[in-house]
């Protein structure tokens, strides 16, 4: 890529980081007496509980990734696998969409995973977790808000379907002249990676609901899917930062003033990061101790 286009790319990324969080700040700061309101409803009790169903749902976004590799044909032990996964996915917090990847792709080579079949199952967990949280979101909110979301679905479902899947990453494998997958995916796993991230949408779902129960449990589950949907669609910020928070205190809106929204939001960004942390290094400390 040509060094101009390359800063080029970086200074949107920076420039679109800036301007989210400085409409972040202001949100905040012109409502701070409600958010610092909603702020102190929130328990140590529920934001503990609220981090335990994250550890959950990261759990689960760890073990479809997992899937998706062991039918490409590479099944690690559980352990190896959180490593990779979890230390991995540190890098989502740097600007750029490949930090991730490219640590997945390293630490997976040292388990004997060619680095094109990480690759692979690191792009394949996008459109997994992506069609299944607009599912998740349409089921769960309804069509009189959201059905506008069953305009992606068939996009979406072409997009899973593992022939479609085996052709794009054969072509784009060629066109790095690399050589093809040993193994194509296969609908059965497919099928297991969605059953995996459905349960981690579930769980997502609870973490929200522990410090926002207004709603109920399932409003909760389609209130977070959408928001994340949202949030990843924007490739540009770290993590979706920003964007999954002015998309959360909107799905929220039927059940709660914006200023409580506000504290909601952020304290659900600060308890995912929190389970970010917590999953690396748990994994890291185990699959070390595992190999001692």
């Amino acid at each position: 890529m040509p060094a101009r286009r390359w800063g080029w790319r970086k200074a949107v990324r920076g420039g679109f980081l800036v301007v989210a969080l400085g409409f972040g700040a202001w949100a905040v700061a012109s409502r701070w007496e409600e958010v610092a309101a909603g702020f102190r409803q929130l328990t140590p009790g529920m934001v503990g509980a609220s981090l335990a169903a994250v550890v959950a749902a990261l759990l689960g976004a760890m073990l479809t990734w997992r899937t998706l590799l062991a039918d490409l044909g590479s099944r690690l032990p559980v352990r190896s696998a959180a490593k990779v996964f979890f230390v991995g996915q540190l890098g989502k917090y740097i600007p750029g969409a490949v930090w991730p990847m490219l640590a997945q792709m390293e630490m997976g080579r040292d388990l004997g995973v060619p680095r094109a079949r990480s690759a692979a199952a690191f792009f394949l967990m996008m459109p997994v977790q992506l069609a299944s949280g607009l599912l998740v979101a349409f089921a769960t909110l309804g069509w009189d808000r959201f059905g506008w979301l069953l305009l992606l679905v068939p996009a979406l479902l072409v997009l899973l379907e593992p022939k479609v899947i085996n052709a794009v990453i054969g072509y784009g494998l060629r066109r790095l002249k690399r050589p093809p997958l040993e193994r194509p995916l296969t609908r059965k796993g497919m099928l297991a990676a969605l059953g995996w991230a459905f349960a981690g949408w579930a769980c997502y779902g609870i973490h929200l609901y522990f410090v926002a129960p207004q709603g109920g449990v399932v409003f909760a589950v389609g209130a977070f899917a959408l928001s994340w949907c949202l949030g990843i669609m924007t490739f540009v910020v770290p993590a979706g930062a920003g964007v999954r928070e002015v998309a959360m205190v909107a799905a929220l809106a039927p059940v709660m003033p914006a200023g409580p929204a506000i504290a909601v939001a952020l304290s659900s960004r600060v308890v995912i990061v929190l389970g970010d942390l917590i999953c690396a290094g748990v994994a890291g400390l185990s699959a070390r101790r595992s190999s001692v």
